[in-house]
C-alpha cells in the first residue's frame, strides 16, 4: 500500500526534521503540533508538521522557551508557518552574551524591572561597563580566551542562573563573586 504524497510516517519525519520520534511525540503531546489525524502503526504526519517542526527548531536557535514557541505557534495557520520556514534565515547570533541580553532589554521595555534600592544598580552599571568589549577582560581588550572553556551554572534564585564561561582571570574571578553576592543580596530582599 502505497502512503499519500507529502506524508511521513513518524521515523520518516522525524530524520527529515533531524529530530527523535520521541522528541515529535513530546512536541505533540505538548501542544506544539497538531495531533496526526490517524492513530496506531500506519499513522501518517503531513508536510505541515514537518514545518512546524522546522519552525520550532528555527524559534529554538533563538533561545526562545518551548511555552514561548507553543504561544506563537497556535497564532499561525499551516501556511502562515511554511511563509515563514521558506523566509530568509534570520541575522546571524550575538557575538557576545552582553550584546544578546542588551538587544532583549531593549526589544521588551515594559518587562524590565524596577530598579532595586540601594547600591546593587551601581554595581551592577559597574559590571556590566567591565563586561563590555572596550572593557577589562575582552578579547579587544587584550586578554585571549583560552581554548579549551567550560561554562559554569550558577544559581541564583528559582528561574534564574549566571552562566559563567571558565577559565577566568583571577580579576574576573572577584568580579564574578562581587556580582554574585550583590544578586544574593537583591533576590533576598524579594522574599
Amino acid at each position: 500500500m502505497s502512503s499519500p504524497p507529502d506524508t511521513y510516517d513518524l521515523a520518516e519525519l522525524a530524520a527529515t526534521a533531524g529530530v527523535t520520534p520521541r522528541t515529535v511525540r513530546y512536541y505533540v503531546q505538548q501542544g506544539l503540533l497538531p495531533s496526526p489525524s490517524t492513530r496506531g502503526p500506519g499513522t501518517r504526519y503531513e508536510q505541515a508538521h514537518l514545518d512546524r517542526l522546522q519552525l520550532i527548531k528555527q524559534l529554538q536557535r533563538q533561545h526562545l522557551p518551548l511555552a514561548e514557541i507553543r504561544r506563537r505557534l497556535e497564532a499561525l495557520d499551516d501556511q502562515e508557518v511554511r511563509d515563514l520556514v521558506q523566509a530568509p534565515p534570520p541575522e546571524p547570533p550575538r557575538t557576545s552574551a552582553l550584546e544578546y541580553v542588551r538587544d532583549v532589554l531593549a526589544s521588551h521595555p515594559a518587562s524590565a524591572p524596577a530598579p532595586a534600592p540601594g547600591p546593587a544598580p551601581a554595581f551592577v552599571a559597574r559590571v556590566m561597563a567591565a563586561m563590555s568589549p572596550a572593557g577589562p577582560g575582552s578579547v579587544e581588550g587584550g586578554t585571549s580566551q583560552s581554548s579549551r572553556s567550560q561554562w559554569d551554572r550558577i544559581s541564583l534564585a528559582p528561574d534564574v542562573e549566571l552562566h559563567v564561561r571558565r577559565p577566568l582571570s583571577r580579576e574576573q574571578n572577584r568580579r564574578v563573586e562581587r556580582l554574585l553576592d550583590a544578586a544574593r543580596v537583591i533576590f533576598e530582599e524579594g522574599s
